[in-house]
């Protein structure tokens, strides 16, 4: 079932697809998500096993009192910008909201929560136009790196047989040359999800 939080844009991108006149199967499923464990003992726990540079320590409730007591969205929200010596994403723009919001529950709670099924994120930097303009327009404005261009129709449609939440799961983890989330690590999902929204509907509604 697609999230909530998801269905307006995800719908959007749907009617730009089939206005674009495509005969396509719009897959919503992206690769699995890891448990908050698997991050955590794969990434976090570089820091948060033993306090390096102040981090709290995964399941140390002293620690994490004072940083959770403002809630679990806050303290992601800060995970994914970054925060003192932390950097945006832990230093790994890769994973993705889910995965930080697994990672800091599982931490939290010393492993006793549930994975969340749905991310807190609730980051923004702006309209998809926005983060376009800021960021993803220095390479699809003009096609450069052999991005699409913005406005190519032409361009766009090879890459989406298997679906826009490919092509967004794509913008996230990188692929050729473009960096993971365009070279802005401090981007949730949902941003990457509204400028690969907007580039499309600049793109597929052109003749």
């Amino acid at each position: 079932m697609i999230p909530r939080s998801q269905r307006p844009v995800v719908f959007t991108l749907t009617t730009l697809v089939l206005a674009a006149g495509l005969s396509i199967s719009v897959s919503t499923a992206a690769a699995a998500d890891r448990s908050g464990k698997e991050v955590v003992t794969t990434i976090c726990a570089d820091c948060h096993g033993e306090g390096k540079d102040g981090a709290p320590r995964v399941g140390n409730t002293v620690d994490w009192a004072p940083r959770a007591r403002f809630g679990l969205p806050r303290l992601l929200n800060s995970s994914m910008e970054g925060y003192r010596k932390m950097p945006a994403h832990g230093g790994h723009p890769e994973v993705t909201d889910l995965e930080m919001t697994r990672a800091i529950t599982y931490m939290v709670s010393g492993g006793r929560s549930p994975d969340p099924l749905k991310p807190y994120a609730k980051v923004s930097h702006g309209t998809g136009e926005d983060i376009v303009k800021a960021a993803c327009g220095n390479c699809h404005r003009d096609g450069a790196n052999g991005a699409p261009k913005i406005g190519d129709k032409d361009a766009w449609l090879p890459r989406l047989p298997k679906g826009v939440e490919e092509l967004v799961a794509s913008a996230i983890h990188g692929h050729n040359k473009m960096p993971v989330r365009g070279g802005l690590s401090n981007l949730s999902d949902i941003d990457i999800r509204a400028a690969v929204s907007y580039m499309l509907s600049q793109s597929l509604t052109r003749k």
